[in-house]
């Protein structure tokens, strides 16, 4: 992939590109991909039922889409054990960029907080068993999962609090713990809030994301994201934090290529 002719190159820290509906048209969307500068994306894991996928979309674009190994909190059910066996295993057997997604996510279920607390848990235990980077989800339960990376991390863990959407204050608490925050579509929301907590973090800490295919950037909130809009969410971030477009995807691209693990 090439940036374009203005040579402002991007990253996408966060994008399940491998996801059913991007099947059809997954060659225009990476061609639209790389008009728009985004020249490297790396994948999140969600279960056992992501891995081929994700798999078959890393071959496909060798040391552009590069994939990470993880539970989603959302796909922690009872017999959780089982599926994270199956991502040590993935883990023991060749190189993954990050842990994740993992988390807490108490919008949907609360009743499994528990074994979502214990999987998380684990995960950061094998991040530091195998000097990961964590990526977290925590939609409603931000205290919750930095309670946790504070206890079992021991210092040793950092990552990334992907699609924050949170408080001034919890920005500030991910960034003591060592993360950095992943930014996507809900900046450019008319109420999403993150205009009053970027100035208080700095672009040091930041990397931008599009979790697609959801939240996109307006003017296509609604409908498919891909990683094509990183440049609409670059823009109303750099807005905010009164920088140029370039310095701030500069910044973030440097701050996701020293945080991501090389895959061989």
């Amino acid at each position: 992939m090439q940036a374009p002719q203005n040579n402002i190159a991007f990253t996408d820290s966060h994008a399940h590109i491998y996801a059913k509906n991007f099947i059809p048209d997954l060659t225009d969307v990476m061609e639209a991909c790389r008009q728009a500068g985004v020249n490297k994306i790396w994948m999140p894991n969600i279960d056992h039922t992501s891995i081929d996928a994700m798999m078959e979309v890393e071959q496909k674009y060798p040391g552009i889409c590069i994939p990470m190994m993880g539970l989603h909190p959302c796909y922690v059910q009872k017999g959780f054990e089982k599926e994270l066996y199956l991502v040590e295993s993935w883990l023991d057997k060749r190189s993954f960029s990050a842990i994740g997604e993992c988390g807490i996510d108490l919008y949907w279920d609360k009743t499994t907080l528990e074994i979502q607390q214990e999987a998380l848990k684990i995960q950061i235990q094998l991040a530091r068993k195998h000097n990961l980077p964590l990526i977290i989800h925590s939609r409603n339960a931000f205290k919750e999962a930095a309670d946790l990376i504070e206890e079992y991390g021991e210092g040793e863990v950092t990552g990334i609090f992907h699609c924050f959407s949170d408080t001034a204050a919890e920005a500030k608490r991910a960034v003591e713990l060592g993360f950095l925050l992943g930014i996507g579509g809900v900046v450019t929301y008319k109420n999403g809030g993150l205009d009053k907590v970027l100035p208080e973090v700095g672009l040091d800490k930041l990397v931008l994301e599009t979790d697609c295919p959801y939240l996109a950037p307006v003017p296509h909130r609604g409908k498919r994201n891909e990683p094509a809009y990183i440049p609409l969410i670059a823009a109303k971030t750099a807005e905010i934090l009164g920088v140029e477009i370039a310095e701030l995807a500069r910044v973030t691209t440097a701050n996701a290529e020293a945080l991501f693990k090389p895959v061989a």
